[in-house]
Order: C-alpha cells, then structure tokens, then sequence
C-alpha cells in the first residue's frame, strides 16, 4: 500500500484509509473483528473513528478490542465535539470539555497516544485559542500528535490556522470534508485555503454514499437495504436527474477504458493534489479488497479534463 505525506506534516498515512463508522453501527464486534484484521492485512494503516461513532463510543470500544499488538502499526484518528449524550451537555471544543473527552476515547481505544484528534465540527461558543491551546497542551503531554478538523468552512480553516501560528501552537494537518466526483463543492474554498496552509484532505464519502457504485438506475426503484434507500437527506442529494446525467456520462467513460465506477471514484480522489488518504468505510472483507484495488488506475492529464466535463467542474 502507496503512504503519502498528511499535509505538511511528516506522518505517513496509507493512500486508502477504513472509516470506522461502521462498528458497532451496522456490524457487530465479530464482523469488525474480520474486518479490522482484514485491513491491517492488505496494508491500510490509517484508521479513521469517532468518539460518537457505533452509538457514541462502540467504534473505538472495538478497535480497543481487536487492535491489541498491531495497534503500534497504525495510524489512528478520532474525532471529538459532536454530542455523546441525548441532553447535548456532553459536547463542544472547550478546554474542561476536550481533557475528559480525550481521556475517554483513550480509554475505549486502549491505547495511550492518538495519531490525529479531530474537532469533529465547529463550537462558536468557545474561542479558537481556547481549543487550540488544550489540543497543544496534549500534543506537549504525549496524549495525541496531531491535530485536525472536519465539516469546517474554508474561512473557519484559515481562521484556526491564523490563530495558532499567531499564538504559537501547533497547527492543523488534516481535514475531512465530504469530497467525491458529484459533490465537489470544497474546490471553490476549502481546497485552496488546505494547499494554502499545508492541510491534508481525507475525503470522506467517496462514492457519494453509493451512488457512484452504479447499482442505482434511473426510474428503477432504489435497491433493497441500500444506503441511499435509508437516508432521505442523501437520496434527496442524489436521486435526480442532474445526478444521473453524471453517472450515466461516467460510465460511459469507464466503459470505453475497461474500467469499473469504483476504480474511477478512487482513483480520481487520489490525482487530487490536495488528498492524503481516501477514507471509505466496509462491512466486509471483499469491500476492502477491491477499494484497495480500486486505488491503481493513474489517470492522464487528458482523462482528468475529460472528467471535469462531465461533472461540469470549473477549475
């Protein structure tokens, strides 16, 4: 498995990262189990988790599981801020709240360092150099190593970078933002703004929460189970005639080269100079093979316009 450079900074993260949204969610401890090892297997060494994830706490209860010796061959990100209770009182970036949040997922993880701490979205009602400066002080305690963001505006990107150079604090190496060949909206600032300040992309949703796998049709029913099936907000997203004109557009694209839709959702992200790592979660061990595989296809100048033409991208 290819590793490059998150960002700046000078860890190494696999080109194909296991979101782990999964665990505890959709599977259960057995099936993350085969599916965790299977990662570590074919070379996946960058882990993407949640404290909220699995039920707020199963996702990292499990890779604390199953990780146990190889936990040392990874690099594992979490993320911290959204609600970890139904009151909503268990939440948020400020410093009281950050210390006890990472003291847990560390217990969970049972590990003693996180790789990545993510803010898993934005708190207004904390100044950014209070935030900043506890995620610093657990950089200087050994407790995580760096830090990150997710579901961040470009202006609030610059804004935590500004702050923290100005203060002299570490600052962030990584965000993650939903990034895919249908929705690529993060181009016009955020995209910019991560090259401007040496911010890795993790992508999250690669295949526009299944859409890009070609298994939905238009005027077809939506498949049984699928995902787009049970979230309404995504099927609203994607079930439209505008989206299929793409999809349809991009197969035939694949087609004319003997390539598969996964091949060419993976593969696009990965020519993308501002991507580290491609997060995609699974729920078996034959998804991971083939988004591992999906990740060769090294696409030429010529195809990427082509690309753009067909999703209407402006560059």
């Amino acid at each position: 498995m290819k590793q490059l450079t998150l960002g700046a900074s000078g860890l190494k993260v696999s080109l194909v990262g296991l979101g782990c949204n999964n665990f505890g969610l959709r599977i259960d401890a057995d099936a993350s189990r085969v599916v965790i090892h299977k990662a570590l297997d074919l070379g996946i060494t960058l882990f993407d988790t949640a404290d909220v994830y699995g039920h707020r706490g199963g996702s990292e209860t499990m890779l604390g599981q199953f990780l146990g010796a190889r936990r040392k061959d990874i690099v594992l990100a979490s993320k911290f801020g959204n609600a970890m209770d139904e009151a909503g009182t268990l939440k948020g970036a400020s410093r009281r709240y950050i210390m006890s949040a990472v003291e847990a997922s560390l217990a969970r993880l049972k590990t003693d360092w996180i790789d990545v701490y993510q803010l898993h979205s934005p708190d207004p009602a904390t100044p950014l150099e209070e935030t900043l400066r506890a995620l610093d002080d657990l950089i200087r305690q050994g407790k995580i190593r760096y830090i990150g963001v997710s579901t961040i505006t470009a202006w609030q990107l610059v804004d935590m970078q500004w702050t923290a150079r100005h203060h002299g604090l570490n600052r962030l190496v990584s965000c993650e933002t939903e990034y895919n060949l249908l929705a690529r909206g993060a181009e016009r600032d955020l995209v910019p703004a991560m090259r401007a300040h040496g911010i890795g992309m993790l992508p999250y949703y690669p295949l526009a929460s299944g859409f890009l796998t070609g298994k939905y049709k238009r005027g077809a029913p939506l498949p049984q189970g699928a995902r787009l099936a049970n979230a309404k907000r995504y099927a609203d997203m994607y079930i439209n005639d505008a989206s299929f004109d793409v999809l349809e557009g991009l197969e035939t694209f694949c087609k004319q080269r003997g390539r598969t839709m996964l091949e060419l959702a993976f593969s696009w992200l990965i020519a993308q100079p501002s991507v580290s790592s491609v997060i995609a979660g699974a729920t078996r061990p034959e998804q991971l093979e083939a988004n591992v595989k999906a990740a060769g296809w090294e696409l030429t100048v010529q195809e990427i316009a082509e690309i753009d033409q067909i999703t209407g991208a402006r560059r």
